[in-house]
């Protein structure tokens, strides 16, 4: 939506006439049509005192809601993060308003190094096996996931997960509630 066109849904949302906000802001009603319509561009000056009038930061005016596509194509998942041996793929295009925040993770191959320590937190999560054998300790149990198995439980219980192999691991893990 255009700058006019957020200025004239504000003024329609709130009752005011053209009229009314020339009054207000001291610039002509033919002025402020063209505008509201996209014919003709506004001062920085001019549209502060709207944004003031209409009790929203000017800001309001130039913050454009993009549509954003619900598909990340595999080619393009952003790396949230890389931690120790480790690669975090995000998977879902917008997880800051969702519940369950989707992720890809490779584990590289296994390094002379200690099992990470488990540890408990809120909410749940599922872990699905792609490829390589996922070690997943889980409330004191160890358990090898293969190629399409596949978890589920609750995230209060101590757990963690490592590969133990000389093979990447790569897995789906979604949290819910969201982590992000």
């Amino acid at each position: 939506m255009k700058i006019g066109e957020k200025v004239k849904a504000l003024r329609t949302e709130q009752g005011l006439t053209l009229k009314q906000l020339s009054e207000a802001t001291g610039l002509s009603t033919g002025f402020l049509s063209q505008f509201e319509r996209g014919i003709t561009t506004i001062a920085v000056e001019h549209l502060s005192t709207i944004a003031d009038i209409f009790e929203v930061k000017i800001n309001y005016f130039f913050d454009d809601e993009q549509e954003v596509e619900p598909i990340i194509r595999g080619y393009d998942q952003p790396v949230l993060r890389i931690l120790n041996n480790m690669i975090y793929k995000q998977l879902s295009p917008i997880p800051e308003d969702k519940q369950m925040a989707p992720k890809l993770i490779e584990i590289m191959p296994h390094e002379e190094r200690e099992f990470p320590d488990s540890y408990p937190h809120h909410g749940e999560e599922f872990v699905y096996i792609l490829e390589g054998i996922l070690t997943l300790e889980l409330d004191g149990k160890s358990y090898q996931l293969y190629p399409g198995d596949s978890a589920h439980y609750f995230s209060t219980l101590d757990h963690n997960w490592d590969n133990q192999t000389n093979r990447v691991v790569k897995f789906i893990v979604v949290h819910y509630p969201s982590d992000f």
